[in-house]
């Protein structure tokens, strides 16, 4: 199991010794770093990692505003030169703090329980999982469904709600995208953007678009289209 992470530290000489920890370890893939606060966040929106390795004190905003700044945190290692930070980093739920410069076996015994966490969330998540053939009630002002899961061509975000397409029916649902996907079923659906998630059994066309991305048709005639990270994995997924 690869468990995808990401770097915000403003030093670049931190950066570096982080990513030499990092090779270390076979089963961590380093998919992008950050030097700031609004750079990391906007990093952690549009590829969503596993593991955040998070400076605590850096220029304008700290580690701690970042965090505050997203809707859904990934597993948290904070990293700081200042151990006066321990107390409040683990009041916002961080699995670890790391003070600089940080050992190979300090980092190790880190990664151990980040290992940990993530087959925890793992047996969760199997546990909770819809089938194709699991019905979910929906209610959108008077109208009510009992539809099957299978059934949902596209999930949608609107606003604060996500809009679930089935039949000709497109009412809203309150979830947000992130908590429905946890429960869908990874083999028939996949997110194809930031604000979408598809069923792949309605996918009736394929074509490139713009600047490596791709763009999906429907059956029910909606277009999607996925973004450049999610077409690699679209098309490897389906073997294109």
């Amino acid at each position: 199991m690869k468990i995808r992470a990401v770097i915000v530290e403003d030093s670049r000489l931190a950066r570096n010794e982080l990513k030499e920890l990092i090779k270390l370890h076979d089963d961590l893939d380093l998919i992008g770093e950050a030097e700031n606060v609004d750079d990391g966040v906007e990093l952690i929106q549009s590829e969503r990692p596993d593991l955040l390795f998070l400076d605590i004190n850096m220029p304008e905003k700290d580690g701690f505003e970042l965090l505050e700044m997203l809707d859904e945190v990934p597993i948290t290692v904070f990293t700081t030169a200042y151990d006066e930070y321990a107390i409040k980093s683990f009041e916002y739920n961080a699995l670890d703090y790391l003070l600089k410069p940080v050992s190979e076996k300090r980092f190790g015994l880190a990664l151990e329980k980040v290992r940990a966490q993530m087959e925890s969330r793992n047996n969760q998540s199997k546990a909770k999982k819809l089938t194709e053939g699991s019905q979910i009630f929906i209610k959108d002002g008077e109208s009510c469904w009992l539809v099957k899961v299978g059934d949902i061509a596209l999930f949608e975000i609107v606003g604060n709600y996500t809009r679930v397409y089935f039949s000709d029916e497109k009412p809203l649902l309150y979830k947000s995208l992130n908590q429905i996907e946890e429960k869908l079923p990874e083999e028939s659906f996949f997110r194809a953007n930031r604000q979408q998630i598809v069923n792949t059994n309605f996918v009736e066309g394929v074509v490139p678009w713009f600047n490596g991305k791709l763009k999906l048709t429907l059956t029910n005639g909606e277009e999607v289209e996925v973004s450049r990270r999610q077409s690699y994995i679209f098309k490897d997924r389906m073997s294109l």
